[in-house]
């Protein structure tokens, strides 16, 4: 899968319903205490989007470097060459994708940003926001593996972040790699708002009422 389908496609997933069935959620859905925990998480990924223009902004001085510009798709190439993986395709609840499957992408595709980030931090001059974006994540990371672990039924041993092997031999592929890295981070996070907002009892009373 090229990344290009994840800077090109931004949005793929607006059809995500509030109200469509949960196949193997309702007691998700049904838990006082996981509804706590997806609302919580709603938060965590909403100050992870806002976080990532000044993150972005406050390590990224190459001017042609733009988090929301066409230009991004060109760059295609480049991230396959200094290694960056795509993202989990996240998509609407249903028989065919269960919420325990959207869980696990949710989960898989944080600890990949996670992990890009921490590949990518030591090498930039300015990290101080980006390091405060990892520990956002890895906050968000803990709470999705809560809810895996109440679908689940077991406990869930807690990911340790390994960093990527990136090929960064030079101050602009480390500006690239960083930069696609935020693209494709602020990309999936919209995907990650738009699944957690299926699962939070709470919006369905709120758009009833």
């Amino acid at each position: 899968m090229n990344i290009l389908i994840v800077f090109a496609f931004p949005v793929y997933m607006a059809s995500l319903s509030r109200s469509a069935p949960l196949p193997d959620g309702s007691a998700l859905v049904a838990d006082p205490r996981s509804q706590e925990i997806v609302q919580r998480s709603r938060g965590l990924i909403q100050k992870i989007l806002l976080s990532i223009p000044d993150a972005h902004s406050s390590c990224i001085h190459t001017e042609t470097l733009q988090l929301d510009s066409s230009e991004n798709e060109k760059l295609g190439v480049m991230a396959s060459n200094i290694g960056i993986p795509t993202a989990p395709v996240l998509k609407t609840l249903s028989e065919s994708f269960p919420l325990e499957t959207g869980l696990t992408r949710m989960s898989e595709g944080l600890q990949l940003h996670r992990a890009l980030l921490g590949s990518v931090s030591p090498h930039l001059e300015q990290k101080d926001k980006v390091m405060e974006l990892q520990a956002d994540i890895r906050d968000l990371i803990v709470q999705i593996n809560k809810m895996l672990n109440k679908v689940k039924g077991e406990a869930l041993v807690q990911p340790t972040p390994t960093p990527l092997a990136l090929s960064l031999p030079g101050e602009y592929e480390v500006q690239v790699a960083a930069h696609l890295t935020l693209v494709q981070l602020q990309s999936f996070g919209q995907d990650v708002v738009r699944l957690l907002r299926s699962l939070d009892q709470s919006s369905e009373e709120e758009a009833e009422s």
